[in-house]
């Protein structure tokens, strides 16, 4: 009998994503270990160890993969990342145990640079105008001028592909890691690789449509992570870059998305609901003709969760009522890739928050329970924020025991993560136990934060 593969983690580091992908198309294919092995002249053991991200593949080895999967290069387009991934951990080998130690637990960026971008202010003062910009542009995608045309600097099809693996895996890194982990990475690939794209000449309207959407997708990934290290002014800044990238695509619907869900959302995180207000309302209004359930549903339960911030619960409650019905009508296929993370989950927990805001702490629990019932385990940063949730509502409902239960699980789903949201999660639950802290469990809990996760404590 077979042995059993071993499960892969793809969103642990670059190496674990290769070995996932690696072993999705040769099973796609077909193809036994030992068989891949012989059809390309490397041995069987070495296409196990690859797999399971024991080993580092060669340049050969991934050439010959790509040509006996025809998968027309796509291992090839992991390789710059692998690449990176071996400097890494050949510089971790080598270095003390002690810097091993430090390299492996803290931000990459924890002090003079990074400090001041860290005091970035957000400026609320700036949404309008961005708003009514989008609101009014033209129609049509700006293309660069830069290269010639025929020139090998143009950008084809297969450095699109490339860039969007890459995009996909940092996606995933950044949901189980928390940005402290992935963000140098990302911003380095975007200095880099997304930056010489840009730079050169798209070979046709539709590839450069394309690249500027892909762009858009970077910068916003870049606006979250700075969400997430509490970089809030430099979040905006990138998100306002991922704004005007979908205005060179002509993607009016991703565009709608990024003013509401994403520029929105973090109006509304740093305290502003009024403007996070009229960003949400803008996106509903412009973009009308093209939005389909599932973005219509998200930019709704945004424009919920500023009425519900504002304490106006029959609002909050009609826009809510309208984001639930608009998801009962969406069907994957008809949606654009980046919103079908938009699932009846995800709305519970758009709902959860609407009603903590609210005060009501019965309906934010069952809804958080829907919401953590079907969260990916790798989705480590969301199941550390809505547990955390869900020990405040405990909490607000005067349900101690439960409250502190619930949050030394999230503290352990935080203390996984490098995630600047989860920490601040972590200190609003200690404040809402803060009027029970002569409770025998609320102490114990606080002893535990400050032995787990020391950053949190209060």
């Amino acid at each position: 009998m077979g042995q059993t593969p071993r499960a892969l983690q793809p969103s642990m580091s670059e190496r674990h994503f290769f070995g996932a992908e690696l072993r999705r198309l040769r099973e796609h294919a077909g193809f036994s270990q030992a068989r891949l092995g012989a059809m390309i002249r490397f041995s069987a053991d070495l296409v196990r160890r690859i797999e399971t991200a024991d080993r580092f593949p060669s340049r050969d080895f991934v050439e010959a993969c790509d040509k006996a999967l025809t998968t027309g290069g796509a291992l090839m387009r992991l390789l710059p990342l692998l690449e990176k991934n071996r400097v890494n951990a050949g510089k971790l080998a080598t270095a003390p145990t002690g810097v091993i130690t430090l390299l492996s637990t803290q931000p990459a960026e924890t002090s003079g640079l990074a400090d001041m971008v860290v005091r970035v202010p957000f400026q609320p003062g700036v949404l309008d105008r961005a708003a009514l910009d989008w609101l009014n542009a033209a129609a049509g995608p700006r293309l660069s001028a830069a290269g010639r045309p025929g020139s090998p600097d143009q950008v084809r099809e297969e450095d699109l592909s490339s860039a969007e693996t890459a995009l996909a895996m940092f996606r995933q890194l950044d949901h189980t890691h928390g940005a402290g982990r992935v963000h140098a990475q990302v911003q380095r690939y975007v200095e880099g690789e997304l930056n010489r794209l840009l730079a050169n000449t798209p070979v046709s309207e539709a590839i450069g449509r394309r690249l500027y959407r892909l762009a858009a997708g970077f910068f916003e990934l870049c606006g979250y992570q700075a969400v997430d290290t509490g970089a809030h002014g430099l979040a905006q800044r990138r998100y306002l870059r991922a704004l005007r990238l979908t205005q060179a695509a002509d993607d009016r619907l991703y565009g709608s998305y990024l003013l509401a869900v994403n520029i929105g959302h973090l109006a509304l995180h740093c305290g502003h609901p009024e403007p996070a207000l009229r960003l949400a309302l803008t996106a509903v209004r412009g973009s009308e003709t093209q939005v389909t359930p599932a973005v219509e549903a998200a930019l709704h339960a945004v424009v919920a969760r500023t009425y519900a911030r504002l304490g106006r619960e029959s609002d909050c409650l009609v826009h809510l009522d309208i984001a639930e019905r608009q998801l009962n009508r969406s069907r994957t296929e008809d949606e654009p890739p980046w919103i079908q993370y938009f699932d009846p989950a995800y709305l519970a927990d758009e709902l959860a928050h609407c009603f903590h805001d609210l005060g009501r702490p019965q309906q934010t629990q069952r809804h958080l329970g829907d919401a953590l019932a079907a969260l990916s385990p790798t989705h480590v940063r969301r199941l550390a924020i809505d547990t955390a949730l869900l020990a405040s509502s405990l909490a607000a409902a005067g349900r101690i025991d439960e409250a502190c239960a619930a949050g030394r699980v999230a503290v352990d789903h935080a203390a996984r993560t490098t995630s600047h949201r989860c920490l601040e999660r972590i200190v609003e639950v200690q404040a809402d136990l803060e009027p029970y802290r002569c409770e025998p469990e609320v102490r114990e809990f606080g002893e535990y934060v400050r032995s787990r996760l020391p950053l949190a404590a209060v």
